[in-house]
């Protein structure tokens, strides 16, 4: 009589459970026993993709998008009272005896068609200000950096929620089977900076299977670590401990039924695939000097801004779902002006070619491109405030964020902020309410997409958040 062990009957007793699971995860499109979101897209898609250009930090919005040319007639007065209104602030600056306003010493103008106004400090994203949907009244629960990236990334200000990517990742899949459905680029800043740390978790998959978690790609020489076969191990051996390996999981998957042991095969299969696919992607050697010169001066750079914006949009091209490309170095809390002009020089030019890539490559009509910080900041001074230099704090109650692409209404502003640019005076945009939207425009309602932990339905958007119909075209 053959043995039989506990766990067998516990693992035989659920196969049908297992099984049913094991089904959701190899066609997520399905309906699914961990989720009930349905048969996706809910709606006609008008995106295929997201690229999240994600500034870690918080860009101040006074320098960059929201123009207050009264504050200079009040500099170095007193923040009064009743625009403050008793709000939350910092421990860095809570203890301040005076909250000094501190007037930009950057310069706004009309661009474009719309008439947008926009820094100095982005000419070549000013060129595209026909294509952006600028929202001013973006607003966030959270004051510190960590908390409230993670609210950006998962809809959650505490750590183990899925992040946006990996929701794509399970409810939509991968265009492209040698290609994971979710990647990571970080950059390296190219001056000095106060760059806040970014953890794994920002683009882990949560309560989701790993699977769905975000791959970063590095510059250094193996752009996804331990993918390259070990010195004296070829191709086909690789293969053949691959097969062997497949062969004795299956054998454990018919014997238990358990996803995540398909799961451990998807992932070494697309691994094996990514030893193939990701060398020729990452060669950044093929693009034509126009190519460069287009991303500026730090192009050639591998791990700067303008590099992985260049891989952003081959990613792109390959059909990655989504890309979450981080920018450090935001966080200004003193020497703002130098601060803020060096990053500047990191990200404007790249974005903006990045946006005319997509656009000569016919695929701007089915991306959605983000940039954005985490918050703003403050009207206020934080240390000694002078003519030419000044610092400003965290500041949640309003910020600026532009969206274009796919589905967008382009040239258009939504929102508006006191002339502190401290409180939201017209339509506040929350985080779950962006991304409310962002899914929409991927086909997605985002109230029905759901997933099952614990005993409780899920959702990216939590139980909050609304489609901004102003945003769409």
């Amino acid at each position: 009589m053959n043995s039989f062990t506990r766990r067998q009957f516990l693992g035989r007793s659920t196969a049908g459970v297992g099984a049913a699971a094991l089904a959701s995860l190899l066609n997520p499109s399905r309906t699914s026993a961990a989720g009930s979101f349905g048969t996706l897209p809910h709606f006609a898609p008008k995106a295929k993709r997201i690229i999240w250009l994600t500034q870690s930090g918080a860009p101040s919005q006074f320098e960059l998008f929201d123009p207050k040319p009264g504050l200079g007639a009040r500099f170095d007065q007193d923040l009064p009272e009743s625009v403050r209104g008793g709000q939350r602030l910092t421990g860095m600056t809570a203890a301040q005896k005076r909250f000094p306003i501190a007037p930009s010493v950057y310069q706004f103008a009309r661009h474009g068609r719309c008439g947008m106004e926009l820094s100095e400090l982005l000419p070549f994203t000013a060129k595209h200000a026909d294509d952006l949907c600028l929202i001013r009244s973006m607003h966030t629960e959270a004051i510190n950096h960590d908390p409230a990236m993670t609210l950006v990334q998962t809809g959650h200000q505490l750590s183990g929620r899925p992040s946006f990517g990996s929701w794509i990742a399970y409810g939509l899949g991968s265009e492209n089977e040698n290609l994971p459905a979710f990647t990571v680029l970080v950059s390296r800043p190219s001056g000095g900076t106060n760059a806040q740390p970014l953890a794994e978790r920002m683009w882990g998959s949560g309560f989701l299977k790993t699977k769905y978690q975000g791959v970063r790609f590095s510059s250094g020489k193996d752009p996804v670590l331990y993918l390259s076969n070990p010195e004296g191990i070829t191709t086909e051996r690789r293969r053949a401990m691959l097969d062997d390996l497949g062969a004795l999981n299956r054998l454990k998957l018919a014997d238990y039924q358990d996803p995540e042991t398909q799961a451990r095969i998807d992932q070494f299969e697309m691994a094996f695939r990514l030893q193939t696919s990701v060398p020729d992607l990452a060669d950044l050697s093929k693009e034509p000097a126009h190519i460069f010169d287009r991303y500026g001066p730090e192009s050639r750079k591998p791990g700067t801004y303008a590099a992985n914006c260049l891989l952003a949009r081959r990613l792109a091209e390959r059909g990655v779902r989504f890309i979450q490309l981080y920018h450090r170095g935001w966080d200004q809390h003193a020497k703002l002006p130098e601060g803020i002009k060096s990053q500047c020089y990191d990200t404007d030019q790249p974005t903006a070619a990045l946006l005319s890539d997509l656009k000569e490559r016919g695929l701007f009509e089915d991306t959605l491109v983000v940039w954005g910080g985490e918050f703003g900041r403050t009207v206020y001074s934080q240390g000694v405030l002078t003519q030419e230099n000044y610092g400003r704090d965290h500041h949640p109650r309003c910020f600026s964020l532009w969206v274009a692409g796919a589905g967008i209404k382009r040239g258009h502003v939504v929102g508006a902020t006191d002339d502190f640019s401290y409180n939201i005076t017209q339509d506040p945009v929350h985080i779950h309410d962006l991304n409310a939207t962002l899914l929409h425009q991927l086909g997605i309602n985002h109230e029905a997409f759901t997933y099952r932990s614990q005993g409780r339905d899920y959702r990216l958007t939590d139980v909050h958040g609304h489609v901004v119909k102003a945003m769409l075209a």
